[in-house]
């Protein structure tokens, strides 16, 4: 594909982005279709290798990035979900606890009644925080000082009841051990990511760099159709709680330098030097 046809692709997509961040009601995606200018078959392959999710995966974040703004701002969970585009309370009840992580009333105070397990051990990195919620994974924490760590899993969960795993968590601490370890080997760990949808969007493109490889914030901006959102993507990598998981490090500046890095760029460093040991 020559570089006019990427810039149209580029701003079809853009286009169709736009549309989703000002409907309230989901579009089709016969709708979305005739906005991009191309059947709805080639739309959705199109859309999802760009942004690395479907249209209807977009809309789903901006619906709940919506929820979570009205629940802030409304006096009553009624208004907020038809302000969020639910057309019955059957169907926000059914969805909100998938958007939230939790019910709409525990989110509006806060997350208060929540529980997050956590385990703290040592990795050649440093030391490793895993904190997790009843859906999955919450936190991946790199740093140096254990208790640092434990202060800021308590800044990023305020009202949640933080509990010290068991025997049993074991498992899953090894996972992510491993993981931090072998970068490029990857682990099916459960994930329970949270954030903004722009902020999803970007992690999804993370996730979708191969292993050993790089792309700078310019390349994630394009491939989410934000063309001029490298600032924004550069805050949403520094804002991932999930390090490794969520390989932020893979994402460097466009002449190759390392940037910043939220654990560190040594770290960073290493962990790509190790990805591109495994690949040789």
């Amino acid at each position: 594909m020559d570089s006019t046809a990427d810039i149209d692709l580029d701003a079809r997509i853009e286009r169709v982005c736009r549309h989703l961040q000002t409907s309230v009601d989901e579009p089709s995606l016969q709708e979305l279709a005739g906005i991009a200018g191309c059947s709805p078959s080639r739309l959705h392959r199109l859309f999802k290798q760009a942004t690395g999710v479907t249209p209807k995966q977009y809309a789903t974040a901006l619906r709940a990035d919506r929820l979570r703004e009205g629940l802030q701002r409304q006096d009553r969970i009624t208004d907020a979900f038809h302000e969020a585009g639910f057309g019955s309370s059957g169907r926000f009840y059914e969805n909100a606890p998938r958007l939230l992580g939790m019910t709409p009333k525990r989110w509006r105070a806060g997350g208060g009644g929540e529980v997050i397990r956590f385990a703290i051990a040592q990795s050649t990195l440093g030391s490793v925080l895993v904190a997790s919620s009843s859906t999955g994974v919450v936190a991946i924490l790199l740093g140096d000082d254990p208790e640092a760590l434990l202060h800021s899993l308590q800044q990023r969960f305020r009202q949640a009841e933080l509990v010290g795993a068991d025997r049993g968590y074991e498992h899953l601490i090894a996972q992510v051990i491993g993981l931090v370890e072998e970068p490029a080997r990857g682990t099916a760990l459960p994930l329970d990511i949270r954030g903004t949808a722009f902020q999803q969007r970007v992690w999804q493109a993370l996730q979708r760099i191969p292993h050993g490889q790089t792309a700078s914030y310019a390349d994630i901006a394009a491939r989410i159709g934000a063309p001029r959102a490298s600032r924004a993507v550069a805050r949403a990598c520094a804002s991932n709680p999930l390090a490794v998981a969520v390989p932020c490090h893979r994402v460097v500046r466009r002449d190759g330098d390392l940037s910043g890095y939220a654990w560190g760029v040594e770290r960073k460093r290493e962990l790509l030097r190790r990805e591109k040991m495994t690949r040789r």
